[in-house]
């Protein structure tokens, strides 16, 4: 079923085309990736899917009643109220929805309401049942409680909204959006700023909605897992590729063979119309006007086709490159090394005894929560934060570093300011003369950007200018905070051939999955600190050698265990807890009841079925509704009773264990 289609759609902004005849489909749990390099019109395009954007030619056509919601790149939120307030404003749906329910349920069992409306009630409970069955709002404490935490924000409940930073509040917008019922989310960029673990859970929280999801993403790894269909934007134009991002590369390696073949037979055709032309007599003739001018097109296109070739064959061999080599570690030198190193912000402590050496050729990745420490500890190895207590030793060598915030970029300057501050237009790249426009093109940049003002470009293309500046200089060591912020895919894959190329240290900061594990040999984590009341040198710095992908599935099995052990672990009294140590079994009623209770158990789970069973074949209204509130009493009593099987199981398996280790 189509919810929403734009049939040969055109837009565009003064004489800067953006949109050129598009034609594309939404359609009912449709869940669409929109990709593209920076500028190409990806904003564009959602803006126009959810009619916040008029536009210049063509049909829009949607569904009557399409309920859409919109997240943008930077959410607008009430300034003045707090995390809490704001979040409760996303319940006021959920919670019409309830009490909805309730009131026809009501009614339903009211035997003075007729047949003929009960029809009609029914008919809206399914309806509505529907809307929460969407987005799993049945238990909405439990909802609320789960969003809070797994987007990081019950820390943050009685803060003020302008008090929270940027990731803070598009955390917020997530989490608010995402109680709501649509039959569309379009999201703008909904990864950018995230930590890694809020991304993941996110993906799932996408992967469960019953609705159409339309998304911008530069995370080739949330693409891959939330993605049924990519849509790329390219010289104005809608391209779609089935499956998520492996696929989406797959498809373009065969499009570019396609590609490839059909130049080689433009080129014998062209060469034989161009021997016909040679022969001047005929091809002056009137009636081959035609000819010649489809002669004119063939030769436009051969031109044209190597350039696209190359382009693709560019890109994919980008994207495919891997590092085979690494020397060994015997071989290298020392480029920093931490002897129980300390870094405090304030008075809070960031790190706590870090001892680690990093050598020549070391590729690390540096990972942890917002707010964790990780660009204070670049600055720390940079000597611009000076360590709390420890010891930090550098080699001598040359660093070179990428600062997220662009301090080193002049925004009066423009480009040709920046990369030739003693003027003409020659640059020195490593050694090597360039001329600026032929460097500035590898990092996609135009012709008519080279006297563009810095502070008039975008953030993307301000990280373009920054790395393309770092790239000019020779490094034993480079060091990267965020570097693939804001960047199209296109242009994390130049960094990516780049950094494979580099012969030197690599530490770098990033919440992008796919780029740390296609760079990292390593691995620093930086963990929350807990109090440390043994006095154990222990560090809060883990390092690992595991792919960023396996570190994380690792810690989310373990996640998954935890939550496990703590829903069957029932809280105990406190008297209970104050005399665990005599304790030795459970008490005479605990195992009276934990004997009786498969019985019991056996028993529901028979009255349910045969309850099952009857509702499907009963014809009649109030039977119905009679038989659906039975089977519902006894789907509670039977959950409570496997809940206190469970606990009373796990309290004698515990009781057990303390005896044995007593």
């Amino acid at each position: 079923m189509s919810l929403l289609s734009l049939h040969q759609v055109s837009k565009q902004f003064g004489a800067r085309k953006i949109l050129d005849n598009i034609n594309l489909t939404i359609k009912a749990n449709d869940r669409l990736a929109i990709i593209g390099k920076n500028g190409a019109g990806k904003s564009t395009l959602i803006q126009i899917l959810c009619d916040r954007l008029e536009i210049d030619s063509g049909e829009y056509i949607k569904k009557p009643n399409l309920s859409i919601l919109y997240l943008p790149q930077t959410p607008i939120l009430p300034p003045n109220l707090s995390v809490q307030e704001v979040f409760k404003q996303s319940l006021t749906q959920i919670m019409q929805t309830h009490k909805q329910i309730q009131t026809i349920n009501a009614a339903l069992a009211d035997k003075a309401t007729p047949d003929t409306q009960k029809q009609k009630l029914l008919e809206t409970l399914g309806t509505l049942s529907g809307v929460l069955d969407a987005i799993d709002g049945w238990d909405i404490e439990k909802k609320t409680k789960e969003s809070l935490e797994r987007f990081w924000l019950s820390d943050l409940k009685n803060q003020i909204v302008s008090s929270l930073s940027g990731g803070e509040q598009k955390r917020l917008a997530l989490a608010m959006i995402l109680m709501q019922s649509a039959d569309l989310y379009v999201l703008d960029e909904p990864t950018n700023h995230l930590d890694v673990e809020v991304v993941e859970f996110l993906e799932q929280k996408l992967q469960a909605l019953k609705a159409s999801v339309v998304f911008i993403s530069h995370d080739r790894y949330f693409i891959d897992r939330c993605a049924q269909r990519i849509i790329e934007i390219d010289a104005c134009k809608l391209n779609s590729f089935d499956g998520g991002y492996t696929n989406y590369l797959s498809q373009k390696a065969k499009a570019l063979e396609h590609l490839a073949k059909e130049h080689e037979q433009l080129l014998k055709l062209l060469k034989a119309e161009e021997e016909w032309l040679a022969k001047g007599v005929q091809a002056r003739r009137k009636r081959n006007e035609k000819r010649k001018k489809r002669l004119e097109i063939l030769r436009t296109t051969c031109k044209n086709t190597p350039h696209i070739i190359r382009t693709m064959r560019l890109e994919l061999q980008r994207e495919n490159l891997r590092n085979a080599h690494q020397t060994s570690q015997n071989m290298q030198k020392m480029i920093i090394e931490c002897q129980n190193l300390n870094i405090t912000r304030g008075k809070k402590p960031l790190i706590e005894n870090l001892n680690v050496r990093i050598l020549q050729r070391d590729r690390i990745a540096i990972i942890g929560r917002n707010g964790s420490g990780k660009s204070s500890l670049l600055k720390t190895f940079l000597g611009i934060l000076p360590p709390s207590s420890g010891i930090l030793k550098r080699g001598d060598l040359a660093i070179g570093y990428f600062d997220q915030h662009h301090s080193t970029l002049d925004e009066n300057k423009n480009l040709i300011e920046i990369f030739c501050p003693n003027g003409g237009d020659i640059i020195n790249v490593r050694g090597h003369n360039m001329h600026v426009y032929g460097y500035l093109k590898n990092f996609l940049f135009p012709k008519e950007l080279l006297t563009q003002k810095i502070g008039a470009l975008s953030g993307g293309e301000k990280n373009r200018i920054s790395l393309a500046l770092l790239f000019t200089k020779s490094y034993d060591c480079l060091i990267l905070d965020e570097p693939t912020n804001d960047l199209d895919i296109a242009t994390i894959n130049i960094l990516e051939e780049y950094l494979h190329t580099f012969k030197g240290a690599l530490i770098f900061v990033s919440h992008d999955r796919y780029f740390v594990d296609k760079l990292a040999h390593k691995l620093l984590i930086i963990n929350d600190i807990e109090s440390n009341k043994t006095g154990n040198q222990i560090s809060n710095v883990e390092e690992s050698y595991l792919s960023f992908s396996e570190y994380l599935d690792q810690k989310s099995e373990l996640y998954d265990y935890t939550q496990l052990e703590s829903n069957l672990i029932a809280p105990q009294p406190k008297e209970v807890k104050q005399n665990h140590k005599k304790q030795q079994k459970l008490s005479y009623k605990e195992q009276l009841e934990l004997a009786s209770l498969p019985d019991e158990i056996e028993a529901l789970e028979a009255q349910k079925q045969v309850l099952e069973s009857k509702l499907n074949t009963e014809q009649a209204l109030d039977t119905i509704t009679s038989l659906a509130q039975e089977l519902e009493t006894i789907s509670n009593t039977l959950e409570s009773k496997y809940e206190r099987y469970f606990s009373l199981e796990s309290k004698q398996e515990a009781l057990r264990n303390a005896s044995k280790n007593q």
